[in-house]
């Protein structure tokens, strides 16, 4: 016998694909979401933890910004301490100063030469006098640039012929001359004197003669 479909097969079959179509369209569009959803948190959740990171950070560097300033005012009062204790040794060990200059000027001073005057203003010394003859200033600035520790750095400001009068019939010419020296302080002086005589402390130096408390001349 034959049988005959008079339904609407065709249509029937066209409306399932359809459903299936629409069923499987949701379910991706639900799964998409669910996914993008998924790295839309996991996204929020690393900012937020970088942003912690970033807070705690920003405090550790507010933090360390405070011990630095302290750490540099310390170091600043510290470079003070040291200034006022630097400044203390040096009035201690220049208390001989004076005996010390006059003392190896008077060791330094060529035969021919005198001393007029002298003017002392911190650590700089000006000398005026007068000479025989100009290759005895020359000696003098050698003197003091190279066989004395105490000073250092000798300046021929200026040097002037004149004359002297020995008596009423007798002039002889001479050479008046102004020198700056900067005079080394106790301390450095002791750098340049312990190689050879071993002292190791301003008390050594302060042992040395103080027989030139009045400036003699040579002449």
């Amino acid at each position: 016998m034959i049988l005959i479909n008079l339904l609407p097969h065709r249509e029937a079959a066209r409306k399932r694909r359809r459903d299936v179509f629409n069923v499987t369209l949701g379910a991706s569009a639900l799964l998409g979401g669910l996914i993008a959803g998924a790295i839309f948190l996991w996204y929020q959740s690393e900012i937020s933890s970088q942003q912690n990171a970033n807070g705690i950070l920003a405090a550790e560097i507010t933090r360390l910004e405070g011990q630095i300033k302290d750490i540099a005012g310390l170091e600043t009062e510290i470079a003070a301490l040291k200034a006022r204790q630097q400044a203390v040794e040096d009035l201690q060990s220049d208390r001989n100063l004076p005996v010390h200059l006059l003392t190896e000027l008077v060791q330094q001073l060529p035969d021919g030469v005198f001393i007029a005057k002298m003017v002392q203003a911190d650590q700089s010394v000006t000398i005026t006098g007068t000479a025989q003859s100009n290759e005895r200033v020359s000696e003098l600035l050698r003197n003091l640039g190279n066989n004395t520790p105490w000073f250092a750095k000798p300046e021929l400001v200026e040097i002037v012929a004149g004359s002297i009068t020995l008596s009423t019939k007798e002039q002889k010419r001479v050479s008046n001359f102004v020198i700056k020296v900067r005079l080394v302080r106790a301390t450095e002086a002791e750098k340049s004197l312990a190689p050879a005589t071993g002292a190791s402390g301003p008390n050594a130096m302060a042992s040395a003669p103080a027989k030139a408390a009045s400036l003699p001349t040579k002449q």
